[in-house]
């Protein structure tokens, strides 16, 4: 019998997992999650790996195998693990019964060429990308309520979609204009894999652009703002901090807008939508706001003329823009409060 309060954790030791494991083990509706690791190196706790989880209450660490989630009592299973991973884990789990929120990229898209031509990987099968839900609560709530496998959107384009969509959803933007995505992010966006250019060394006081044309978020934020790729430029960069995400994004509007026309779009699309946080017209969030909180805060400044417009959009990366939104993902899931251990 699935317990819809019991879940398993697959994948704990990056960056992502154990954010995920902070906010599931704070959870007051669940159960004591049980996590499980391809290596436990003789632990049974997750204490025993990562000390700083001492006294917070029950933690179980199992070696990882299809077989023991299948035979547990877990009603979903969350994935923090790398795309391939994922795209052979999920289906295995939801054949067993399980509901599953995959935190990777294998199941963001509808088309397979997409993510092939992305991530370089074999895609996951065509019925599973035809069920999956993109897992943004703000945009897709009903759907991911009744979804069986929730895919978890990237913290990049989480910043950018939320920013853009309600400009798109309401026609706003100029026909054909260029939509600039100017994005960057601390270096736990790139993982906890040792690699020479995330060294201390190698980010302290530096800053740099990557991925320029080549970066995997850049299909999800077309297909969710009904962008073409040969409007946007979506550039991305590092900061030498641990975590955050600030975007600003540069838009020209079709017709004049006074910015209280602008707020109040922005305040209407989020109404009820208690992780976006909309700023008063003309004044801006920044990284320090949303620091290990799960909210997405988006300011604006509009000129002179009502047309030029620049969105202001900052997260979390290991909190909205990962382990906080499948958390609330899982919430809607559940149909319980979206902000539950969140907040």
């Amino acid at each position: 019998m699935r317990d819809p309060l019991q879940v398993a954790v697959v994948g704990v030791t990056g960056y992502t997992g154990l954010e995920l494991a902070r906010i599931l083990l704070r959870h007051p509706a669940l159960q004591p999650p049980v996590f499980y690791v391809r290596e436990t190196n003789g632990a049974k706790c997750l204490a025993e790996l990562f000390p700083q989880f001492r006294g917070w209450g029950e933690a179980p660490l199992r070696p990882l195998s299809v077989e023991a989630i299948v035979s547990s009592n877990a009603g979903t299973a969350f994935l923090a693990t790398p795309h391939e991973v994922s795209a052979e884990l999920a289906p295995a789990l939801i054949k067993g019964g399980l509901r599953v929120v995959d935190l990777s990229g294998a199941f963001r898209f509808r088309d397979a060429e997409t993510f092939t031509a992305w991530y370089k990987l074999p895609a996951p099968q065509a019925e599973w990308l035809a069920e999956a839900v993109y897992g943004i609560p703000e945009l897709y709530s009903s759907e991911i309520a009744k979804a069986r496998l929730v895919a978890n959107p990237g913290c990049y384009a989480t910043s950018v979609i939320l920013a853009l969509r309600p400009l798109t959803q309401a026609g706003l933007l100029a026909s054909g204009s260029s939509v600039v995505c100017d994005c960057k992010s601390g270096a736990s966006g790139a993982g906890k894999d040792p690699r020479r250019d995330l060294h201390f060394v190698e980010v302290d006081e530096n800053f740099k652009a990557y991925s320029l044309f080549t970066h995997r978020h850049t299909p999800e934020i077309l297909e969710h703002t009904g962008l073409n790729e040969s409007q946007v430029v979506f550039s991305t960069h590092l900061l030498p901090l641990a975590r955050g995400i600030l975007a600003t994004i540069y838009v020209t509007l079709g017709e004049p807008q006074t910015a209280a026309d602008i707020e109040s779009l922005y305040r209407q699309f989020y109404t009820g939508r208690p992780m976006v946080r909309i700023w008063p017209a003309e004044t801006l969030p920044e990284l320090q706001h949303v620091a290990h909180t799960n909210f997405c805060d988006i300011g604006f400044a509009l000129d002179n003329s009502g047309r030029r417009l620049v969105i202001v959009s900052c997260l979390d990366n290991l909190g909205k823009g990962a382990a906080g939104q499948a958390v609330q993902n899982f919430n809607h899931m559940l149909q319980i409060e979206e902000q539950t251990s969140l907040q």
